[in-house]
């Protein structure tokens, strides 16, 4: 089961994309759904969705208060709306403590950032970790980063980024770009900056040209 982190700026599709890989998952796993505003819509017969409480006269519930408690709830995966703040830590805990198969979305500018902004969250509430330590974390716990871009009409998947682990000698991610999107210029379609992986079977599924998401979720 591959842990998979959805990568992108405001209104380039994060959510949608989650929405599409959530509705691959097994019928027979328990996935808990943690979303400040509750924007996914899965249909399966074994899922939990919460939702955070910050805007009320109650006690304030965080995407924190509600990760922590959903690790004692026997999830087979989690599926968390956006990371931001101090969850990271929580999260990445949770990766690394047997929630193979785990979703999130993340704001950034391209895959490899997102690792780098994921690292930089999780510091943020633990500030006696090293860097190189958060990252070689992330490099066992993180097996794709999907980035999703807007254009002009449609929505893309432009890169997935495979890790293969986390290098202390070098500091650096282990990666291996598996999917680049196509680019089309003056109505030709080119490829992108990374060599196509041709394996990987395409559909169209609304305003995405998406990569096979079973490939990931099986």
């Amino acid at each position: 089961m591959a842990t998979i982190l959805i990568s992108g700026g405001t209104g380039t599709g994060k959510t949608t994309l989650l929405n599409i890989l959530g509705q691959s998952i097994p019928d027979h796993e328990r996935i808990v759904v943690i979303e400040d505003t509750a924007e996914l819509h899965i249909k399966k017969p074994n899922i939990l969705p919460v939702e955070c409480q910050t805007d009320t006269h109650r006690k304030p519930v965080t995407f924190d208060d509600l990760l922590k408690a959903a690790l004692r709830w026997r999830p087979d995966r989690i599926i968390l709306g956006e990371v931001r703040g101090i969850e990271a830590r929580t999260l990445l805990d949770s990766f690394n403590t047997g929630h193979a198969g785990s979703l999130a979305t993340i704001h950034a500018n391209s895959a490899a950032k997102a690792l780098r902004r994921f690292a930089n969250l999780v510091l943020r509430s633990h500030s006696q970790a090293t860097f190189e330590d958060v990252e070689a974390e992330i490099g066992e716990a993180v097996d794709l980063v999907i980035h999703v871009e807007r254009e002009p009409g449609r929505r893309v998947i432009r890169e997935v980024l495979r890790l293969h682990g986390y290098d202390r000698s070098t500091q650096s991610f282990q990666t291996e770009y598996i999917y680049p999107a196509e680019r089309e210029a003056n109505g030709e379609t080119e490829a992108g900056q990374y060599p196509l992986f041709t394996s990987a079977r395409r559909e169209r599924k609304g305003e995405f040209y998406v990569w096979d998401p079973s490939q990931a979720i099986e």
